[in-house]
């Protein structure tokens, strides 16, 4: 199986292999939104839901809905940032892909979403990222630790964060689809 190591791109994941040990990226999929030969890359891991509502961490935030928050790696894990598909409410947002957008201006984030114009499907909320320097993705891909696909809306907005790692391998198809099916602990196997 090759993962075609050329498609390290902005706008795709990266699934952790079944066996992948670093705790922080077990059965993870990450959302690539930054990618360059020379700086490296970034993302945010999409399928690590914390136990936090982002009222908690924005005190100041008055809305009815809860905004749940998602692990994004371990870099900077004192840092929030949002993944979004409202790019043309949201002035300075990087698109990342059709229908993804990275950030944008804060005070106009908050504004749009206590006048319920930004709902808690519009937006994912990150604590931390993941990040490698130029080249160390390159090596983890050729040591097996990732498979490369397609970052698809309905991954970050509409899938069940537990169900994520099974569909992205299932949607690569073929022998990925019977990777899909590894259990999480082979004792239940």
């Amino acid at each position: 199986m090759s993962n075609n190591k050329r498609e390290i791109a902005a706008g795709k994941i990266l699934i952790a292999q079944p066996f992948m040990m670093d705790t922080n990226f077990k059965r993870a999929v990450v959302g690539i939104c930054e990618y360059s030969k020379e700086k490296g890359t970034v993302g945010f891991i999409l399928n690590k839901p914390i136990n936090m509502d982002i009222s908690e961490i924005i005190g100041d935030v008055v809305t009815e809905e809860k905004y749940e928050v998602f692990y994004g790696g371990p870099v900077a894990t004192d840092t929030l940032h949002y993944i979004h598909n409202v790019g043309d409410l949201l002035d300075d947002s990087i698109k990342v892909s059709d229908g993804i957008y990275w950030g944008g201006d804060f005070k106009k984030l908050k504004f749009l979403i206590e006048s319920g114009l930004i709902l808690k499907d519009n937006i994912r909320f990150y604590i931390g990222y993941s990040g490698w320097e130029a080249g160390q993705l390159r090596q983890e891909l050729a040591s097996g630790s990732w498979i490369v696909s397609e970052l698809y809306a309905n991954y970050i907005f509409k899938s069940k964060s537990n169900a994520l790692w099974q569909k992205a391998l299932d949607h690569k198809g073929d022998a990925y689809s019977i990777i899909a099916q590894i259990p999480n602990y082979i004792s239940h196997n």
